[in-house]
């Protein structure tokens, strides 16, 4: 049965003139190894992926796999690279009009937090207590990448896993030196998210079905955890999944394509408007205004971004601060203008260092949709509010000159290759500063 799925996925692969169809196989497995496959493996069955910064992409062998493996993805579909092999994204090859089939994926190939915790059950409790209920989600997907990396060329996964990049520049794959070209809110995410790595590869060590090689490997774990916050998407169930083939759609701020699941699990993949040939297929991997956790999560710079977060930091934010807006809407836009909550925050703020009484005043007012009263409060305060702004601009403003000094003393990327990325982001955020400098 194994030996004839390729073919009877080719015959269900459907083109009418109106779209493309894909459909599941039901009843069949797709991941019962094929064996003759296996009986013509030249290789070791230890050989494991190279995670090498420096180790090539096996694109052209992953085509061969997802047809194995009852993948289908429309004609057009193509794996594209503009940097020599680094960032391989998904494109199309010709027009695809909106609600275009681009991929389907089986559920067994899919992984998820949920199936592997289903498979490794009790065998990890140890690991987990250790961790922050947060991290549960990530830390079994991570296992899962580790395991099959362990099984190497027996795994279903390997040729996936060896399609996969090595380089990262997110925060996790960042050195002390980049943390120190970053400015102070993307520098403190970029700490959370290293903070989050290390409390994960040490819960590994205490995971017994790994073995020794893999638990003590930490440029391994830090590779699994790259792969997962790089590549996971979020099910409306709450379920982190991870779609072969579907995982090459690059970040845009408006999406392509859409990816969502059926009763079993299968994974469809179209497209949400009308795509031109050549074109990326892109997802919204976050937040769109904000490029500085785009960045420190994902490792790249959205410059397409409407905006940035104003940078402002929070010591200990109060829900009050929260209910204002604090701080995914304390926009700053590319054309200079500032949003009401960034507004609306700083007014509290300063409230609260004259006036415990009106800072009180000022919040019913939000809480009840009260504009007129917060109108007034806004007009009363504007100049201490547009003072401590000012100050806040001026700041960051500061903070970016003397970063920017001091790489320009560090010219040597070859040592720093995220250096150049950083510099670029900061370029970004400085531009954005700048235009709201002269609008205040």
């Amino acid at each position: 049965m194994c030996l004839l799925l390729p073919i009877v996925l080719s015959l269900l692969l459907l083109y009418p003139e109106t779209g493309h169809a894909f459909y599941s196989v039901g009843g069949t497995s797709v991941l019962i190894r094929i064996n003759t496959r296996l009986e013509q493996q030249t290789t070791s069955s230890t050989t494991t992926v190279d995670i090498s910064e420096n180790a090539p992409r096996d694109i052209s062998t992953l085509y061969s796999w997802s047809s194995d493996y009852g993948i289908q993805t429309a004609p057009s579909f193509e794996i594209t690279t503009l940097d020599g092999g680094y960032d391989m994204f998904a494109t199309t090859s010709a027009d695809l009009p909106n609600n275009s089939p681009v991929g389907y994926v089986p559920s067994d190939l899919i992984m998820s937090h949920l199936k592997a915790r289903m498979e490794f059950g009790s065998e990890v409790s140890a690991a987990e207590r250790a961790l922050k209920l947060s991290d549960h989600t990530a830390f079994y997907l991570i296992l899962k990448i580790l395991k099959e990396h362990e099984r190497g060329v027996e795994s279903p996964w390997f040729h996936w896993l060896d399609s996969l990049p090595r380089f990262f520049s997110n925060a996790a794959s960042m050195t002390d030196f980049c943390y120190s070209c970053l400015p102070p809110y993307a520098a403190k995410q970029a700490q959370i998210e290293k903070k989050k790595l290390r409390r994960l590869q040490n819960a590994v060590e205490d995971v017994p079905l790994l073995n020794d090689v893999t638990k003590y490997n930490a440029e391994l774990i830090a590779w699994a955890y790259n792969v997962v916050h790089t590549r996971y998407h979020e099910t409306p169930g709450g379920d982190w999944c991870i779609v072969p083939m579907m995982d090459f759609f690059n970040h845009g701020g408006e999406a392509d394509v859409s990816i969502s699941y059926d009763d079993n699990g299968d994974c469809y993949v179209y497209t949400t408007r009308d795509v031109a040939a050549g074109s990326p297929l892109r997802i919204q991997c976050g937040d769109p205004t904000n490029p500085s956790l785009l960045l420190v999560r994902f490792g790249f710079l959205d410059e397409s971004s409407p905006g940035t977060y104003c940078k402002w930091i929070a010591e200990e934010p109060s829900s009050e601060i929260y209910s204002l807006g604090y701080p995914n809407r304390m926009l700053f836009y590319q054309d200079g203008t500032i949003s009401n909550e960034v507004w609306d925050v700083f007014l509290f703020t300063v409230l609260g260092k004259l006036d415990y009484n009106e800072q009180q005043a000022f919040y019913q007012a939000h809480v009840t949709y009260d504009e007129a009263a917060k109108a007034r409060f806004h007009e009363q305060y504007f100049s201490q509010t547009l003072a401590a702004l000012q100050g806040h601009v001026n700041f960051i403003l500061g903070e970016l000159d003397e970063l920017s000094t001091w790489q320009a003393n560090t010219p040597d990327t070859g040592r720093h290759p995220r250096l150049p990325l950083i510099m670029n982001h900061n370029q970004f955020v400085r531009g954005v500063f700048e235009r709201v400098q002269q609008n205040i």
